[in-house]
């Protein structure tokens, strides 16, 4: 019977470690698997959401004080001058006056869309409807090119031949003004969309002020 016992124990100590033993290699092997899984899956996970939302501000570049003004003074500047361009149909009395306000609207009601986009993503407020009106009586600086409440007035109730040429006056003052604008931006800005906007308004307003001037006899 003591013999028996002696067995029985022996026995129940060697089960007992070949379970700790499978115990162990379990854990071990799921220890492995968890860590093998964090490292492949979890840490390159959370590695590559790092690194996409360090990537997603920065992949436009990051903007500074000079693209909100150019963003905030140029959606002004572009409703008055899709306000003037609308003024046309009915009024003017040249095809081509009507066919350039068309494409004046047509570049610039985007070109407004998208300066509030930048704005409301950078935390900025957007210039409310009618800040033109606001500010076309101060003249020089940010709002350069910006016609008065009387200019403005003029224009509306002018009709044929002298509709044309109210507009297209008016119209390349504006423009310069947005050149203006948009050197600055060049100069001073950082945000690459911006920058790339200034360039573009350069070039087609520039194009615009050519023909404005042909159109009134002095190109």
């Amino acid at each position: 019977m003591k013999h028996k016992r002696s067995l029985v124990r022996r026995t129940a100590a060697v089960i007992a470690a070949g379970a700790a033993a499978l115990a162990l290699a379990a854990c071990g092997g799921a220890d492995d698997g968890d860590t093998g899984g964090s490292a492949g899956h979890g840490g390159h996970n959370a590695t590559a959401s790092a690194s996409a939302s360090a990537s997603a501000p920065s992949s436009q570049g990051k903007h500074n004080a000079a693209d909100v003004a150019f963003a905030k003074g140029m959606i002004p500047h572009h409703r008055q001058a899709v306000e003037m361009a609308g003024l046309a149909p009915g009024r003017a009395a040249s095809p081509e006056v009507e066919k350039l306000a068309t494409e004046i609207k047509k570049a610039q009601d985007p070109e407004i869309r998208t300066l509030s986009g930048w704005l409301t993503a950078w935390g900025e407020e957007v210039p409310a409807e009618g800040a033109a009106m606001d500010h076309s009586g101060h003249g020089a600086g940010a709002m350069d090119g910006m016609m008065t409440d009387q200019e403005m007035s003029g224009l509306a109730d002018a009709s044929g031949e002298a509709f044309d040429t109210a507009f297209l006056e008016l119209m390349v003052k504006h423009h310069e003004g947005a050149l203006t604008m948009a050197k600055t931006e060049q100069a001073d800005g950082s945000f690459a969309p911006a920058r790339k906007m200034a360039d573009e308004i350069i070039t087609s307003q520039s194009a615009e002020i050519e023909r404005m001037n042909r159109l009134l006899g002095k190109g």
